[in-house]
């Protein structure tokens, strides 16, 4: 996970690894995925794009291969900016996923998505300087003003 982008936010390399043969499912089951993984980071993102798109107060968010991740069913995609794609089911409007041209082999899948969310582990907050006022954690993980996106586009690594 070195390189262009820095290092990922996930913060134990062994932690995030350990979830494979991933698979979930909008709100009303028409749209599916499947990865062989593995996680490659784990996240809750605090961006105003991320809440927005999600209606939520912050996002869950796993990446994984881009080329393991399998569809089935209504997937639709919308350009949501210059370089990025977000994914919905065609059915229920539920979000489904995240890609990138700045993470070109990467596919940002919701936890809430997960057949079993409950084995999701988050290892960081990225865009912490975004958050609601309101929220508050008392997690222990670390807390970075930006996310590996901002990092990449700046090639300034996030700290470790």
């Amino acid at each position: 996970m070195e390189g262009r982008r820095g290092k990922a936010p996930s913060a134990d390399p062994e932690e995030a690894g350990t979830l494979t043969k991933l698979h979930g499912h909008c709100k009303c089951g028409a749209l599916t995925w499947r990865s062989d993984g593995p996680v490659l980071w784990s996240a809750l993102c605090h961006c105003e794009d991320c809440r927005r798109a999600a209606s939520s107060d912050y996002v869950s968010w796993f990446g994984v291969p881009r080329s393991s991740v399998r569809w089935s069913g209504p997937r639709v995609t919308y350009r949501s900016s210059e370089k990025v794609v977000r994914s919905f089911c065609g059915a229920c409007g539920a979000p489904a996923s995240f890609e990138s041209e700045v993470f070109p082999d990467e596919t940002h899948l919701y936890a809430a998505t997960l057949d079993d969310p409950g084995t999701y582990r988050p290892t960081a907050h990225i865009f912490w300087s975004e958050r609601l006022p309101w929220v508050r954690f008392d997690d222990g993980l670390p807390r970075y003003p930006k996310g590996s996106q901002d990092a990449a586009q700046t090639e300034t690594p996030l700290p470790e």
